[in-house]
């Protein structure tokens, strides 16, 4: 796993084997990442079913609780079969502009 810390944001790549290793050091160092907003880039080395993608809603949620963004960057999802508040993108660049569109929707409240 790389971390690379931003002005805005905290990015976390996958170097992993697999999803599940890649899952479970994320989980050892999310703590460090709470009151960040963070993008993760799952490689397209391995291909994560959506019982695996489903892992990263609960953080998502709680992440929107305490007014940070988390945006899954892989191009190789449906968007379509998680819930609306869930940010899956395909590119790095798209993610960037959802952490820019949250933080003005916080601004002005909603």
């Amino acid at each position: 796993m790389q971390i690379e810390k931003k002005k805005n944001y905290t990015c976390i790549l996958s170097d992993e084997e697999t999803f599940s290793q890649f899952y479970n050091s994320f989980l050892i160092e999310n703590k460090k990442f709470q009151k960040e907003n963070l993008i993760i880039v799952i490689s397209d080395n391995f291909t994560p079913s959506l019982e695996e993608f489903s892992l990263f809603v609960k953080i998502s949620e709680q992440k929107k609780e305490s007014g940070k963004s988390f945006v899954i960057v892989n191009p190789n999802i449906d968007i379509d079969d998680f819930p609306d508040y869930f940010n899956i993108v395909p590119t790095l660049q798209e993610a960037e502009d959802v952490l820019e569109m949250e933080a003005i929707e916080r601004e002005l409240g909603f």
